[in-house]
């Protein structure tokens, strides 16, 4: 067995033993939950962030009795969950390099099955298509900086991104996830995490100084340590590749690992009122596309009067495979006439020693709730000292973002 088998053994050692590591103490709750704003129990929940819940219900209720009375009896009988949406993205920018605009959409269809009280099945299949040369994830580095504007707007076509099992413990105190994950969902979350219904830009999304894979095979667990203590742990393959999911991670060996600790003022408000340390490791791959790298990230949010979000937010990475080297962000969201968010958020980041400044980026956006099931997003990105076009002090990019959800 080489070293990195050994290594990748170990770490999944202890995913286990974090999860089977129940306290003495006992409580009918929900265990710690391997997810945030963007995985599909949070999505599937009412009030997912899309809009207010009694909202939404009295509207569905009297506009499409048909389809979601068709959803309701298959949760009722089958203890069947599911959702369809589609989100598209537009961008534009002012800088004097790349293609100017870029745009995409992104088809999802996602649920659960509840098998049994302490166990079911999650699966997630999407579509993800560039209508431009330039997938709005990739539009910040075409426009000069180094920087991933549109954060999973890419074109990778037909994409698995979770098929997983989830398990829970006796007395609810821990849960294990096991299948194809995507790690996005849990490590290092907050209540403003995703690119589908806040920022933007991966400054503000998961920290850009975490080397975290695409979705592949992983396995995850999490357990309540006390009242208001966490922690949940993964290891997953780091070549991870929804387009083509596979098994390859059992002859590389090459595995992303992540351990977090944290805060919360209570179970059901575990990424919203929350702080947290997450340390990681990934593996570099055997053909040099990819270097082994490290670090550590922390992450402090708490949600005021079911209102206002402030955050802060850093990371530093040891290698050079991570987006940036170090970051903070800091920044604050606001939720008007319980339907609507605006978001405002501030980052520095060290790009490397590749760069000779540092960068930094503003986002501002609007999520307006035009219907229970139509949201649209205008934006705004300001990016100063673009890294990869440091002929400009800086640029701008205005972003459109529309989901529609049913």
């Amino acid at each position: 067995m080489t070293g990195r088998s050994r290594t990748s053994l170990l770490s999944l050692c202890l995913v286990f033993a974090v999860a089977a590591a129940g306290p003495a103490w006992a409580e009918d709750t929900d265990p710690p939950g391997l997810g945030g704003p963007s995985s599909v129990r949070a999505e599937l929940a009412e009030g997912d962030g899309l809009t207010d819940p009694q909202f939404r219900s009295r509207f569905l209720q009297a506009n499409l009795p048909a389809w979601f009375g068709f959803k309701q009896t298959l949760k009722e009988n089958a203890n069947i969950d599911f959702k369809i949406d589609y989100l598209s993205l537009g961008q534009w920018s002012n800088a004097d390099v790349g293609q100017g605009h870029a745009a995409g959409g992104i088809a999802r269809v996602y649920g659960t099955w509840q098998a049994f009280e302490s166990g079911g099945l999650t699966a997630k299949l999407e579509h993800r298509t560039a209508y431009t040369t330039v997938a709005p994830q990739f539009f910040g580095f075409d426009s000069g900086a180094q920087s991933i504007t549109g954060t999973a707007f890419n074109d990778i076509q037909l994409a698995l991104t979770n098929l997983f099992w989830t398990q829970r413990g006796p007395n609810r105190i821990w849960t294990v996830q096991a299948g194809q994950i995507d790690v996005t969902d849990f490590v290092d979350v907050y209540g403003l995490v995703s690119p589908y219904t806040a920022f933007q830009n991966l400054a503000f999304n998961t920290n850009p100084t975490i080397n975290a894979p695409n979705p592949g095979l992983a396995i995850a667990g999490g357990v309540r340590l006390h009242e208001n203590i966490y922690a949940i742990a993964s290891i997953a393959d780091a070549n991870g590749n929804p387009a083509e999911p596979n098994f390859d991670v059992f002859k590389t060996g090459e595995t992303f690992k992540s351990i977090e600790i944290g805060y919360m003022s209570s179970q059901d408000r575990i990424y919203f009122d929350n702080i947290h340390l997450t340390f990681w490791q990934s593996d570099g791959a055997e053909d040099g596309s990819r270097r082994d790298d490290w670090g550590v990230a922390g992450s402090a949010s708490w949600f005021f009067d079911n209102r206002w979000m402030p955050f802060l937010r850093a990371g530093i990475s040891q290698g050079e495979a991570a987006l940036y080297k170090a970051t903070v962000s800091a920044g604050l969201g606001y939720y008007t006439r319980q339907t609507d968010l605006f978001g405002i958020g501030l980052n520095w980041s060290d790009p490397g020693e590749a760069f000779p400044d540092d960068q930094y980026t503003a986002e501002v956006f609007y999520r307006l709730t035009v219907s229970p099931n139509l949201a649209i997003t205008p934006s705004v990105q300001l990016i100063a000292n673009p890294a990869l076009n440091p002929g400009e002090d800086s640029l701008a990019i205005f972003g459109l973002r529309g989901r529609i959800a049913l």
